[in-house]
Parts: C-alpha cells; structure tokens; sequence
C-alpha cells in the first residue's frame, strides 16, 4: 500500500480511463485537435483566453516553460525551505541563482509575507505553493497579492496550485485579471488522478500569451493525454469523491494519529514522528510506504497520503505501532 507520493487512491476517472483506450489506436499520430479543445475547456474553466493556457507535459513542464520565458543565465530565484526541490531544479537547468526563504516550523510553517519579503533580493521569480508540499499549509491570496504588490515590477509570484482541489479557498488565478506578475500552475495528476499521462499547465497574464509558441517544445502535450484532461474535467463525480475522502482522511489522521501533526490543506498530512527514516522503514515492513521526509530537510517527519478509508484507517494503525 504505497502512501508516499500524494496519488488518487481512486485512479483517474473512469470517464479518463474510456477516453485513453479511444485515443490509444491513434498514438502514432502527433497531437492535433485535442490540444486545442482542452486548452479551450480550461480557459471557459477559468474565465481566461485560451492563449494564456500553457499546456505541459506534467506541472514539472510548465515550470520549465515559465522557466524559459522568464530567466537569463544568472536571474535569481526565491524558493521556499521546505519545498519542492523541481523548483530550484529547473531554475538551475536555466543557469539561474537559487535563493530560499525558511518557512516557521514553530509556527505551524506559514506560507506569508512575513517568510518571503526578509529574503527577496530582486529575484525574477518567487516560488510560492497553495496548498504547500510537504507541510500542507496554505498561502492565502490576499498575501499572494501583497508579496507581488511589495516586490519589483520585473518580478513573476508563481503560484503553484497542484493540489488547489483539495483546499476550501479560491484560486489565485482571481488575481490574473488585476495583475501581470502572478502566474498560477495547475495540474492533473493528484485530483483527477492522471500522474501517469503527465499533464499539466500555467495559467498566464494575458500580455505572456504569445510566449508560448517561442519557448514550448513542438507537442508540449500528448494527444491521449489531452483526451484523458478533458474527460477528467467532465467527471464531476469522481472529483467531489476524492476531494471528500481527502478531507475525511486528514480529520482521521489528525485524530487518530498518536503523535503531533501539522494542520493540511491538500491530499496529505505530515507528522512527527520522532524519526522519520526508521518510521518509514518500519511502515515499509508492515506494508505501508509513506514518505521519508529527511530530502525536505525535516528528517523527524514523514508525509502520509491520503488514502481511501481502508488504506487510512491501515496507515495510522500501522505508524501508531511502530513509531
């Protein structure tokens, strides 16, 4: 029972499922319609032209098309500490300066202005994520509006919302009509269940939207992916069902769990555990796989998808009696 990497425990939706085996006889062929039909779907989703809809393969592509549009050898990054290390990454991949600013643990890891602004420096991009991997915190929009007001205009707030159907709150992408320095990324592979197809996209200030021919590869996505992504997207069902379980798992965690956790907006809960190399190891034997935390620099902690009720109700059995 793997709980390590933030996956649907449900799969994608069987609507994505139908759609992949219709695609699949035409795999030989380059993408064509199905591009342009799921970038069309998502800009009516999100009330945006279709041109500022940049599709990628994975949220990790879109990253890098952002990436390539905005950095020069030598631009500065802000990257938050804990985080997604494919943020510094790709920044480096592009021969830029990576700099992080620490999130406060005693105070439950605020994502806020209070962490950024200390450290920024004039850096081309400022890293933000709601909900927050691995800690589960949220960045509200409000401070997502007040960091891009306080830094400099060259300045892009990437704002990326991977795990965005999993919280209460609005997306940052209300900002985008008001502002050309917020850049929000989206994905399919943790709501919709779609990790394996790789797809993703960025949602951009309408003056970026003929960027996107300059700086993206040839086919930045596949044609089943692109079926899939719009199937996904019709499924309303499946969504709300992983959504729910999510949020009753993260209730069930925090309750049950007998050690301290960290409130979670997003499809995962990190705990403390003392020792999170020999927790997760000790999972591992029961069965159990949960995410050794020690590459986030918190080497007490692990992270613990959410999984269905059985898995749940499984994993906290299981780290209640090893830990």
């Amino acid at each position: 029972m793997t709980l390590s990497s933030n996956e649907n425990p449900f799969g994608p939706s069987p609507a994505a499922v139908a759609a992949i085996r219709e695609a699949a006889p035409a795999a030989s062929s380059y993408p064509k319609a199905a591009v342009t039909d799921l970038r069309e779907r998502l800009a009516e989703e999100w009330a945006v032209t279709p041109g500022r809809i940049w599709l990628a393969n994975g949220g990790d592509g879109a990253l890098d098309y952002l990436a390539r549009a905005l950095l020069r050898p030598g631009d500065g990054v802000l990257v938050p500490r804990p985080g997604f290390a494919y943020y510094a990454m790709s920044a480096r991949y592009h021969h830029a300066d990576v700099a992080e600013y620490p999130l406060r643990r005693e105070q439950d890891f605020p994502l806020d202005p209070e962490a950024v602004m200390p450290q920024y420096d004039g850096e081309r991009i400022i890293y933000l994520t709601r909900p927050h991997n691995p800690t589960g915190s949220e960045c509200a929009v409000a401070d997502v509006e007040t960091i891009a007001a306080e830094t400099e205009q060259h300045t892009l707030v990437l704002v990326d919302e991977a795990y965005g159907e999993f919280s209460d709150r609005p997306s940052a992408t209300c900002l985008l009509e008001e502002r050309d320095d917020v850049a929000v990324l989206r994905s399919f592979s943790k709501a919709h269940g779609l990790a394996g197809v790789r797809l993703g996209y960025a949602i951009v200030p309408d003056a970026w939207a003929d960027a996107y021919a300059r700086v993206k590869t040839p086919f930045a996505t596949s044609e089943i992916a692109c079926r899939a992504g719009l199937a996904a997207l019709e499924d309303d069902d499946h969504l709300q069902r992983t959504v729910e379980t999510a949020r009753w798992a993260r209730k069930y965690m925090a309750e049950t769990l007998e050690c301290p956790t960290y409130d979670s907006a997003a499809n995962f809960l990190l705990c403390d555990v003392g020792d999170g190399t020999a927790v997760a190891e000790a999972a591992r034997r029961e069965g159990v796989v949960v995410r050794d935390t020690s590459s986030f620099g918190l080497p007490d902690c692990v992270r613990v998808t959410c999984g269905t009720r059985e898995e749940t109700r499984r994993a906290v059995e299981v780290l209640n009696a090893v830990r």
